[in-house]
């Protein structure tokens, strides 16, 4: 029993005893703990490729659709929507010499599709690769497959046109400041037995015609010549030291008379003249409001031909308008020429004065100002209206630049008769605007305000100084009635005229970009 009773408690000492648990528990979980720290650094591994080659993608991406990329180019020169095959290639290109640096993979895919849509670009990278594995080898698993993707886009230039419509009426000839306008007054003749503290306004109807008669209503004789426009494009120095004193004229004043037989050529002869007259108070002109309209335009293509991304992105043209709106230089995407260049529409844009009323220029008529007919013009001559994403496919702005006041007077040319009433009226935006907003046309109006006429002549010409002059209170409601939400300006000054069509412009292309 002794001995039955030993082996019985050695038995029972051998299964309480757990000492020798602990090496078979460490080597039944040696295995499946190497595995974990084996996958553990397979994974590592693939995950390291994987961000290098997503930092690929990411620039791939971007780089397809970089401003002057092959990609970028080829978008803007295509006419509809769809695959961008250069930015294809691209993305592929520098993808690869991105991915080339990277070592530790297997059996690279990259799938970049690159689609213009409208006014975007928009590029996707994706990638996958193979990453042998050292450990998970053991199990089966020879590599992991890693992938990612990368989207980026861009926002393309538009095709803008640009139709400015330009207000050359009579009264588009004031002088273009206050100054200006005193230093007309004080030597110019025309209506001088009408306004005797001097008129500012040449009536611009020459050759002779029966508005200057040196019988009923010249300062001076000027034979039968509306002097005032003359007079702003010579030396205001040497003009006066033309004039000689005398009793016998109403402004005690006279031209030699060798001058006054053969203007106004003959005053040109003795003083020299300018086209145009870029800046106030020169003595070698007076600047008129046409004159500080067309300085402004040329500041304007200036600031087109900066803003632009790409080769022909703005059209501009000169449309003005008195009877008849006219094409004096149509749509043209040439806006960085010379202001002495005739050939070029900086020129015709410097030189918008010479187009001022003369009652012989039959395109554009002559008498009142018709801005109503001239808006029915507009919408009859913008025959198409996209959305400016391709260069067949132009988005259109008009810019109506004018003081408002619509007369309705006609003058025959040349040298016709005054026909209709010339009692100031404004527009009816709901007929003359509505149409070409409908169309998606954008209308931009610069209005230059009309000047009040003191004193007022009520004896002169039916009494047109007064209705004029009630009628300036209506103009601001019916331009910005007409003007497409956000688009109306005023401008008083020269600099004012200038800054006025630079944010015509800017606002132009922010919206359009908006919108688009």
């Amino acid at each position: 029993m002794a001995r039955g009773s030993g082996w019985g408690r050695l038995a029972r000492m051998f299964v309480r005893d757990r000492r020798g648990n602990v090496a078979i528990i460490f080597a039944l979980a040696v295995l499946p703990i190497l595995a974990a720290v084996g996958c553990a650094v397979d994974y590592a591994m693939a995950a390291k490729i994987r961000t290098q080659l997503q930092k690929a993608a990411d620039t791939a991406s971007l780089a397809s659709i970089s401003f002057n990329g092959a990609g970028y180019k080829a978008a803007v020169a295509m006419t509809s929507n769809g695959t961008v095959s250069a930015g294809n290639t691209e993305a592929t290109n520098v993808f690869n010499g991105n991915a080339s640096v990277v070592t530790g993979y297997t059996g690279l895919n990259i799938s970049p599709t690159v689609t213009k849509t409208g006014a975007t670009l928009k590029s996707v990278v994706n990638f996958t690769a193979k990453v042998p594995t050292s450990f998970m080898g053991v199990f089966g698993t020879k590599t992991v497959t890693v992938g990612g993707s990368s989207t980026a886009s861009a926002s393309l230039p538009l095709y803008l046109d640009f139709y400015l419509m330009l207000d050359v009426s009579g009264s588009m000839g004031l002088p273009s400041t206050t100054a200006e306008a005193q230093r007309m007054q004080s030597i110019n003749p025309d209506n001088y037995l009408q306004y005797p503290t001097g008129c500012t306004l040449a009536c611009h109807f020459a050759p002779q015609n029966s508005a200057c008669t040196d019988s009923g209503t010249q300062g001076y004789p000027t034979n039968n010549y509306c002097l005032g426009y003359a007079i702003s494009r010579v030396s205001q120095s040497g003009y006066k030291a033309l004039l000689q004193n005398t009793s016998s004229t109403p402004m005690k004043k006279k031209l030699p008379s060798n001058i006054v037989s053969g203007l106004p050529n003959s005053l040109y002869t003795k003083l020299g003249a300018v086209d145009n007259c870029p800046t106030d108070g020169t003595d070698a002109c007076i600047q008129l409001r046409l004159d500080a309209v067309g300085y402004a335009v040329n500041q304007l293509f200036q600031t087109a031909n900066t803003t632009a991304k790409i080769p022909n992105q703005f059209r501009i043209g000169l449309y003005p308008f008195i009877q008849y709106l006219y094409s004096y230089f149509p749509l043209t995407s040439s806006i960085n020429g010379s202001t002495t260049n005739s050939s070029t529409i900086n020129y015709a844009a410097a030189n918008l004065a010479t187009l001022l009323d003369t009652n012989m220029n039959s395109n554009l008529g002559s008498g009142g100002t018709h801005i109503s007919e001239s808006l029915a013009s507009m919408n009859t001559l913008i025959t198409s209206v996209g959305d400016g994403t391709t260069s067949n496919k132009t988005l259109p702005y008009v810019f109506l630049v004018t003081d408002g006041a619509q007369d309705p007077q006609t003058k025959g040319v040349p040298n016709g008769g005054w026909a209709g009433s010339n009692h100031a009226t404004v527009i009816n935006p709901s007929t003359d605007c509505t149409p070409m907003k409908k169309r998606g046309i954008i209308v931009s109006v610069l209005y230059i305000p009309y000047q009040k006429i003191d004193p007022v002549n009520t004896s002169f010409a039916g009494n047109e100084d007064t209705y004029a002059n009630n009628n300036i209170a209506n103009i601001p409601a019916s331009l910005s009635g007409c003007a497409s939400p956000g688009f109306f300006y005023t401008a008083n000054t020269p600099a004012d005229i200038t800054a006025a069509l630079n944010a015509m412009f800017n606002h132009a292309v922010q919206i359009a970009h908006i919108t688009n």
